[in-house]
């Protein structure tokens, strides 16, 4: 171990992992914040059509902006190693890279409007009414499109720069500002389902500016704006490798989830109803662990731009062992509160009867999840995206496989059995391919 690993690996305490972590944590509690306040404006107006407009056009571009995801996961990796290397000037060049991405993919979407709406309105068709309201709500919205984008770059470049503090201001400050908004142009000048896109428009945008102040320091080094640094062919086809593979392994892994929903429909509306309640109990897990994951992704980033075996180890471990406390915590409230929980969500005595049958998977999910979860994190960090890629697709396959062999069975709870065996597919794969980022550590 040379002296520079020793240093790093040393470096890495529970202060620093705590650091990090908490305020993702934080700024993750802040975004179902948001889709309450949505929600709430537009039920104001004593109508049914306005909140299901408003409904689903946010899942429709908020499912079409999750897929440039990968830039928020792929910048963190790579700026991570370009920081262990000491390389300031590919930390300045890689934000330069991710603003031309968003601002690319951000113009394609709105250039390509007319036929992403009329896809999607194929694939979630809705009433007159509804529809109409969802394409005003959409066709504002869609302008934000690169701004929003953007915020997955800026927010991975400052994660990767151990800048989460920064992560916390800026999601408080677009959730805050649209909260604000929302309020004004529906309550107070009675905007309707365009007051809401309006207000998220606008938080959108001064969301990527102020994440741009955020990562200012970035314009220290000259290679921010040196196209032949930006344009490194080496590098770009590296982050070309690294982004591609991490928007597959996110659409194989929405397989997993959009397919657990249909199958679901098939055990009745009542089945269904309490899987869309207990699947609140997964997305809590998922904001929880993201911030001891984001951890991992940079601790391990460094250690693998240093290249030092024992740091990434020590990374690896430190954000897990935090994982695992978060994990054990949230299954002994599921445990204790979980049928509280459930009655807060819905106040149908059926729908909560039939979601307390399935509480003990839930308990189970921060326990069995915990693995998949935090190595998502290590192999991120160390842009070991493809065996991420592969992996996923062994656990979509497994997954599968359970479903057709246990639903039949066991039913509903076949199903929940299936979702937890594709955790354990994708952690025990990945765990399996973990030994070669410490070999490749150390070359």
């Amino acid at each position: 171990m040379t002296e520079t690993g020793a240093a790093l690996a040393a470096d890495i305490t529970h202060k620093r992992v705590l650091a990090i972590a908490l305020p993702i944590v934080l700024s993750n509690a802040t975004v179902p914040i948001l889709g309450v306040v949505d929600t709430g404006v537009v039920g104001q107006m004593g109508l049914a059509a306005p909140i299901g407009a408003v409904g689903l056009g946010t899942v429709i571009l908020s499912s079409i902006f999750w897929l440039f995801g990968f830039l928020r996961m792929g910048t963190t990796g790579l700026v991570a190693q370009a920081r262990g290397a000491g390389n300031a000037g590919e930390v300045s060049a890689l934000l330069s890279r991710v603003m031309m991405i968003a601002a690319a993919a951000g113009l394609t979407l709105i250039v390509l409007q007319v036929p992403i709406l009329w896809l999607a309105f194929q694939v979630a068709p809705a009433s007159a009414e509804v529809e109409s309201l969802a394409r005003s709500y959409i066709s504002i919205r869609i302008w934000s499109a690169p701004f929003a984008i953007a915020v997955f770059g800026l927010t991975g470049w400052l994660i990767a720069s151990e800048r989460s503090r920064a992560v916390l201001v800026l999601q408080l400050w677009m959730n805050g500002l649209n909260v604000v908004l929302d309020i004004w142009f529906v309550l107070g000048l009675g905007w309707g389902v365009q007051g809401v896109a309006s207000a998220t428009v606008i938080a959108e945008i001064s969301g990527a500016l102020l994440g741009l102040y955020l990562c200012r320091s970035a314009l220290a080094h000259p290679n921010w704006w040196m196209w032949s640094q930006i344009f490194d062919m080496e590098r770009v086809m590296n982050m070309a490798r690294v982004n591609t593979d991490i928007m597959i392994r996110s659409v194989l892994l929405l397989a997993i989830m959009v397919s657990f929903a249909f199958f679901g429909s098939g055990f009745g509306d009542l089945t269904l109803a309490a899987n869309h309640i207990l699947m609140q109990f997964v997305q809590i897990t998922a904001f929880a662990l993201d911030g001891f994951a984001f951890t991992a992704e940079v601790l391990v980033g460094q250690a693998m731009g240093a290249g030092s075996a024992v740091a990434l180890r020590r990374g690896a471990l430190m954000a897990s062992f935090w994982g695992l406390l978060i994990c054990t915590a949230l299954a002994v409230v599921f445990a204790v509160f979980g049928g509280a929980i459930v009655d807060v969500m819905t106040t149908a005595p059926d729908v909560q009867s039939e979601a307390r049958r399935f509480l003990p998977w839930m308990v189970a999910v921060p326990l069995v999840g915990l693995c998949a979860w935090m190595l998502d994190g290590v192999f991120i960090g160390a842009t070991r995206t493809r065996d991420m890629r592969n992996m996923s697709a062994i656990s979509l396959a497994v997954y599968l496989a359970a479903v057709y062999t246990l639903s039949p069975l066991f039913g509903a709870h076949g199903l929940w059995a299936a979702l937890l065996i594709s955790y354990v597919a994708r952690g025990a794969t990945l765990a399996w391919k973990y030994p070669e980022l410490e070999r490749q550590a150390a070359r």
